[in-house]
């Protein structure tokens, strides 16, 4: 099955508000192993930075202004998504970016049963914990070390990892040789022979050397249970 793990950087947290696309990462799965296809773009969101966003992913408004428009390369976005299922974290607001944009684009929306949110699913596998990107990366043991600010194909490769942590590890693609499988067999008297070979039964009853070692191991147990 192909999925992809994606995440995006903005200039906000509300679309709604006039806060805009400025980057998105995706990183493609297939029967939940990253197969090293990835798609990453940086877009002009053509209004200024807050501070406070340029503060989280380190993108500054004179680095993006020749950066392309959204809607300059939306169609590469989606052909490389295509219908597969999308993964994110707080997947609710990347949906909602991703979906404003392609609205101004004129484009159909994508659906939201193609949502897969991992912070949803962290919730569910690890009540009361933290489920911050990085608190899962240290659960689960995912090297983190090169994020020094939020990255939108940086943190598509974190959440991967930790996405397959969280739905049953590394080893949930390992499939070994195909086996038959075992077909039911009935069968008749017909079927049965008729004459069996004779087998010596086996003995199975203590010697009277083995007994003797018994009795005087059990003479040695200070009051055992059974003579209480």
């Amino acid at each position: 099955m192909r999925e992809i793990v994606f995440d995006t950087e903005t200039t906000g947290l509300d679309p709604k508000s006039g806060d805009r696309l400025v980057e998105m990462g995706c990183v493609e799965l297939v029967n939940r192993v990253p197969t090293g296809n990835s798609y990453h773009a940086y877009y002009n969101p053509e209004r200024s930075m807050p501070a406070e966003a340029e503060q989280v992913h380190g993108l500054s408004e004179a680095f993006l202004s020749d950066k392309p428009l959204f809607r300059d390369t939306v169609q590469d976005l989606l052909d490389f998504i295509g219908d597969s299922p999308l993964i994110a974290h707080n997947a609710q607001f990347d949906f909602g970016f991703l979906n404003a944009e392609l609205t101004m684009c004129s484009l159909p929306i994508v659906p939201l049963d193609r949502m897969v949110d991992t912070l949803s699913i962290a919730r569910r596998r690890h009540p009361g914990a933290k489920h911050t990107l990085d608190a899962l990366c240290s659960r689960y043991g995912v090297d983190r070390s090169h994020r020094v600010k939020h990255g939108a194909l940086l943190d598509a490769e974190l959440l991967a990892q930790v996405y397959v942590e969280l739905t049953g590890g590394r080893q949930i693609g390992l499939e070994l040789a195909a086996v038959e499988p075992v077909r039911d067999v009935v069968t008749t008297a017909a079927d049965r022979p008729l004459h069996r070979e004779f087998r010596t039964p086996r003995p199975h009853s203590a010697s009277e050397e083995e007994l003797a070692r018994h009795k005087a191991f059990v003479e040695t147990l200070d009051s055992p249970l059974w003579t209480s």
